[in-house]
């Protein structure tokens, strides 16, 4: 009886080491969007490498109620200028067109629009594999989060004619 229950303590454990290794995760960071000068748009994104896909999950308040967002990776992690224009146009390392994102050509930084509920509040999860956390050209540790006024066209060169920028970020590496 005791070697029975020692094999099958020994297999629960090798199946939850193994349940684990399929979960595990890779470099982590965050996004603290504050509302741009006049709005009053903010909210908290997480990015999360697991292998070659990045998981992006977030909720953001002070939305237009029922109405769509454009939501972009901007070139530079800056928010200093109040409107959100210090952090330059979408991150585009490769030179692509903008395009809509996860089909066909687009800017690294164009992520899917964001969709608020009645409240004026999004609440969103999706994976990319266009950006990465931590490494390659497509990093986006360091760079700019932006949620825009309008919906994405996803046809207007180069910004989607999303509109003006209600909220900013630097993204951070999660230590």
């Amino acid at each position: 009886m005791k070697i029975r229950f020692a094999f099958v303590l020994s297999s629960v454990a090798a199946l939850a080491l193994a349940g684990c290794a399929a979960y595990s995760t890779g470099p982590t960071a965050t996004a603290k969007l504050e509302p741009t000068r006049g709005n009053t748009t903010a909210g908290t994104v997480t990015f999360v490498q697991s292998g070659d896909v990045v998981k992006v999950s977030g909720t953001i308040s002070g939305l237009k109620p029922n109405a769509e967002h454009g939501f972009h990776v901007h070139e530079k992690g800056d928010c200093s200028s109040g409107d959100g224009m210090s952090t330059g146009g979408h991150f585009n390392p490769g030179g692509k067109s903008h395009g809509h994102h996860g089909m066909g050509d687009h800017h690294t930084g164009d992520l899917p629009s964001l969709k608020a509920d009645a409240n004026g509040v999004a609440s969103f999860s999706f994976e990319s594999r266009t950006i990465r956390v931590g490494s390659t050209a497509n990093d986006i540790v360091g760079k700019g989060l932006i949620v825009h006024r309008d919906p994405d066209d996803y046809k207007t060169q180069p910004t989607g004619n999303a509109g003006p920028r209600l909220a900013c970020a630097v993204i951070a590496a999660k230590s």
